[in-house]
This record gives structure tokens, sequence and C-alpha cells, in this order.
């Protein structure tokens, strides 16, 4: 942010002098930001806790969300508040929530923006920029898909508008349900695998998917496939692996499989998976629908009454085969996990 004051404003020495308040405004943002992240964080690590259970870690990330709407917010530091990486928070959040991260902040924002123009004189610009647009134009783009209406129209009296409520998250205990798993130490595990970058912000399953695809289009699985030996911990089966650190904004994803020896080519890369506690959940069922499914389950009936919980370490996708429309289709999902 500090950035894009600096060179937007920043034009002639005289300019620089009149923005000085604003430069000195952004730098008190961002050094609140960073001071906020780690009471935060030191809020859920203190006691030497390395993380905490899960519903527990998805509300003080939303606390965090809600604390700071009116400013910039990095889907870094929010997961870092869950002990979590980017990509494996918005991937859980996504699949509990039914919605994205970013879905979450903008229909706030936008709840929040409407609110305050029905009952105070704000000016729509200013409204606006409180809440992060960089336009009024954009703003009220946003604000009519929401709300179905211009913020000048919801100045007015009796003014219909919608509420997109904040998140509380609440242990709900409904019937007992049967969701099998196995707990297995492993590693280390060898692969090879073609890795690609994802930025941070919104990541959702159509970019994974569309991962996939492509590896299938060039031919990236058949020549991965080549490496495959026999006598592994995965067998012959394709992997997906989100790689987790939640250090980093952005992340790191992969399709691999084990790997048996050989010369690498260019395109790929050599991956040792350490030693873990692993939670092993076996998938049943068509694509992706079962794999959404039971994520859901893991992460709203697993993890918040059992005695473990994930360790931030790798997520592994274990896929036997290609036929993933078929109706009874099996598959597992490996979570790294320690006790409580």
């Amino acid at each position: 942010m500090l950035n894009e004051v600096v060179s937007s404003s920043w034009k002639t020495i005289d300019h620089f002098k009149e923005c000085v308040p604003l430069i000195q405004q952004a730098v008190k943002r961002t050094e609140h930001q960073e001071k906020s992240v780690r009471l935060y964080y030191n809020g859920i690590t203190q006691k030497g806790e390395k993380s905490l259970n899960w519903t527990a870690a998805l509300q003080n990330a939303i606390d965090y969300m809600e604390d700071h709407l009116t400013e910039t917010l990095d889907y870094a530091e929010i997961a870092k508040c869950a002990c979590s990486s980017s990509f494996h928070f918005q991937r859980v959040f996504g699949i509990v929530c039914g919605y994205t991260l970013g879905e979450y902040i903008r229909n706030r924002r936008l709840t929040l923006a409407g609110s305050e123009l029905v009952s105070s004189d704000a000016k729509v610009i200013d409204v606006a920029l409180k809440y992060g647009y960089d336009s009024p134009e954009s703003f009220a783009r946003a604000f009519v898909r929401f709300h179905g209406i211009t913020p000048s129209q919801a100045k007015s009296n009796a003014a219909s508008l919608k509420s997109f409520s904040r998140l509380s998250v609440k242990l709900v205990m409904e019937g007992g349900n049967v969701m099998d798993y196995r707990i297995e130490k492993k590693g280390p595990i060898q692969l090879v695998a073609h890795k690609e970058r994802f930025q941070g912000g919104d990541v959702g399953k159509q970019e994974i998917h569309a991962l996939w695809n492509k590896f299938w289009k060039d031919g990236t699985i058949e020549i991965l496939s080549r490496y495959i030996r026999p006598g592994n911990a995965i067998g012959d089966a394709l992997v997906g692996i989100c790689f987790d650190n939640p250090e980093q904004g952005d992340f790191d994803y992969a399709i691999g499989v084990a790997y048996g020896g050989g010369e690498l080519k260019d395109t790929l890369s050599f991956e040792e998976i350490p030693t873990n506690t692993w939670a092993i959940f076996p998938c049943v069922g068509r694509m992706p629908e079962a794999f959404q499914s039971l994520w859901k389950r893991i992460y709203t009936e697993f993890f918040p009454t059992s005695e473990y919980q994930p360790s931030g370490g790798i997520c592994l996708e274990v896929y036997p085969s290609a036929n993933i429309t078929a109706p009874d289709y099996t598959c597992e999902f490996w979570i790294s996990v320690a006790k409580k």
C-alpha cells in the first residue's frame, strides 16, 4: 500500500510534501495490521501451542477479517491467524462454508457499506474508498450486483438492501455419523512431480481442476506414469500434493507419482515427503462431489471431535485410477496430523 501511495502521489517535491500525511497514514495502517496479526497469532500460540483445533482456528481468522474489513486484507496473514497456509485455509474455508474467502470478504464489506449509506450522511465516494474500492464506478457495479440497487438509491428512504451476516463458528452435535479413517506413520515418501506455483488471492477448485486437465492433455501424466515402480508406499497411484507453508502467501501444488529411479526430465522435480503421522480417509463416489463432501465432513465432524488436529504438513490426494466419473470411484486423502 505504501508503494502505491508514493508512486501515485510523488509527482513533484512540493506535491510530495503535501502527501507526507498520506504516507504516514499508510505506514501507520501497515504497522497496525502487522501488530494485529502478531496479536492474533500470539493469542493462539501462547502456552507453547503449535496449533489449535480447527473450529477455534477458523473463528480466530474470521475475527481478524472482521476487525480489518476497512483495511487491505492479505490472505496469507488471515491464514496465519488460523495457523495454516494460504492455500490450505482457502481450500477448507471454501468447502466448509460454501463460498470463497474473497466472496465472504466482499459480501461483508458490501453489507456494511449499504448499512452505512442508509444510516449516515456519508458520501458514496468516501464509503467506496473506505471499503477498498478504487473508484465510485467499481463500487457501484459491485453494490448493484449484491444489493440490486445503486449506492445513490440506497441513500433514499425505504431502500431495500441485502445483508450477509458475520460468520460464527459453532460445534453442532448431530446424529452419530460413521466416518472411516486410519492413522498411520509413513515416510519418507519419494515422488517425482510436476509442480506449479499459484499466486495469493482466491484459489478455488477450478484452478486445480484446470491443472489436472492441462497435464492430461499435454502428456505430463503419461510421462509421470513411466517412473512408477511397484513396492512403494502409494502404489501406482497418481498423487495431488498440496505444499503447506504458513509463512508464504503463494503456494505450490504438484501432481506426481512414487519415484522409482531414473533421470528426471527438465519439467519434473524430485520431492521427498518427510515422515508424518497421517490421518487417511477413503473417499468413495463420483468426483468432484464425493471429494467436496468428504473434505467438509473431515473439518466439521472429524477434527472438532477427534484427538487429532492438522499438523501443518502436506496434504496428499491419492488417486489409483483416472476413472473419476465412476459412481463407485475410490481414492484416499492423507492429512498430516498430530495429537491435540
